[in-house]
């Protein structure tokens, strides 16, 4: 079963910190075989956004999980899971 992950950034980041979400979310080894990000400078709007997305590729089990941006311009992946599907 292929699975997806969608990782919401959650906030409104540091003023003047730009971070590369799409970089950050690789250096976490996420397990899962595709990742869509939502942020402000992601092409995601929401959830169901990238949730149809994850779906038309192939992803039949779909989590979300927040993250929040670090004081050094990181991320930081909450422990809770949103499983959406699967």
């Amino acid at each position: 079963m292929k699975t997806g992950l969608i990782v919401y950034v959650a906030g409104s980041g540091l003023s003047g910190v730009e971070i590369d979400c799409d970089a950050e979310v690789k250096k976490m080894g996420i397990d899962a075989d595709m990742v869509e990000v939502i942020s402000r400078s992601s092409g995601h709007f929401d959830i169901p956004d990238a949730w149809r997305e994850l779906t038309v590729k192939g992803m039949q089990r779909i989590e979300c999980v927040i993250a929040e941006q670090t004081a050094t311009g990181g991320l930081k992946l909450q422990d809770r899971r949103l499983r959406l599907c699967g």
